[in-house]
């Protein structure tokens, strides 16, 4: 019952991220894109707010650091958007990308890069696909299933890096009056 709830929920949480309401909203790709442009404001303002001698930061042993997070983030947008029919770039190593660099400078310009990927395979979406069956970490789902997939994981390292950042003492940039 929880599933078939959060389900239910999860596109109008989105939309309402996106400052879109149901009335307003166009098709999933339009409301995908605004949700993608939010959480990127949110996460690269985020990324460059963070002191770069904080980038090496964890919380405790074993955890992501501040440039794993960011990075993690970044491979990942290379890489959901494969399921939606557009490929990582030619070479592009998921293994190990996460720890390439703590260089924050190398961090953002890596992070920038993947979200104008992801939002590249969004654009290049038919609307008419929405429902199109996919395979996606082994289930069954669908073009929109894997674009809210895409859009929910953002969300949750979003999370994860404000909760780094107040714990370091760094507002987010849209919190600060």
């Amino acid at each position: 019952m929880h599933r078939i709830v959060k389900a239910a929920l999860l596109p109008a949480a989105i939309l309402l991220a996106a400052g879109l309401t149901p009335a307003r909203a166009g098709t999933f790709k339009d409301e995908a894109l605004a949700s993608l442009a939010t959480l990127e404001k949110k996460i690269v303002g985020l990324a460059e707010a963070v002191p770069a001698g904080k980038y090496t930061w964890r919380p405790a042993e074993g955890v992501r650091s501040f440039s794993e997070v960011f990075l993690h983030i970044a491979a990942a947008n290379y890489g959901i958007p494969r399921v939606i029919g557009t490929p990582p770039p030619e070479g592009f190593q998921f293994r190990g990308y996460d720890k390439q660099t703590t260089d924050k400078a190398e961090v953002l310009e890596k992070l920038k890069a993947s979200f104008a990927h992801a939002r590249k395979a969004v654009e290049a979406l038919d609307p008419a696909d929405a429902g199109k069956p996919v395979k996606m970490f082994g289930s069954d789902t669908t073009v929109r299933g894997a674009c809210l997939r895409m859009i929910e994981h953002l969300g949750e390292h979003l999370g994860q890096a404000i909760a780094y950042a107040r714990m370091n003492g760094v507002v987010p940039p849209w919190s600060r009056k």
